[in-house]
């Protein structure tokens, strides 16, 4: 028996978790508009990560109005729910535990990973898209600069972002 990867195991899961999402929900309609966007950052604040899951946010609904901006408007709610983030210990070396503390990243990416949900006026979702970014751990510049963990989540928010404005 071979040992997963964990970039094979996220692969896979990508993959399985969408079909789950949709198969229950259904997806979210490419060019959909949203009558506004919201993040929950629960999952991370159930594991402790309190301050920081603020940051992730804050960044990441800064850059959904960003992305969405032209497609604001009569709609369902856009709620992206974050399950995970995951920043390698150290840019270019090693693994740590990351700030998911599920387990380090791989290699020298960092990770967001969530579910955008289209949510209607009675609270109801009526659409999912699960997403995982992978972003170079290096996008924050020198690992020993003192704000370079809240560079690179502000990095992963942005990919995370433009990406799913592009999925959905």
């Amino acid at each position: 028996m071979t040992a997963l990867s964990r970039r094979a195991l996220l692969a896979g899961l990508a993959a399985a978790l969408p079909a789950a999402a949709q198969a229950q929900y259904g997806g979210i309609a490419p060019g959909t508009r949203f009558s506004s966007v919201g993040v929950d950052v629960g999952p991370l604040h159930a594991r402790g990560l309190g301050p920081y899951a603020e940051f992730v946010r804050e960044s990441l609904t800064a850059e959904l109005r960003r992305a969405f901006a032209d497609r604001i408007g009569p709609g369902p709610r856009l709620v992206v729910r974050v399950t995970g983030v995951s920043l390698n210990a150290y840019a270019g070396h090693g693994h740590g535990l990351g700030r998911s503390g599920k387990g380090g990243g791989g290699g020298s990416n960092d990770y967001l990973e969530g579910d955008a949900l289209a949510v209607d006026s009675r609270g109801q979702i009526i659409g999912a898209h699960h997403q995982v970014s992978a972003t170079p751990a290096s996008m924050g510049g020198a690992w020993y600069d003192r704000d370079s963990e809240r560079k690179r989540t502000a990095f992963l928010a942005q990919h995370y972002a433009q990406w799913l404005r592009r999925q959905i």
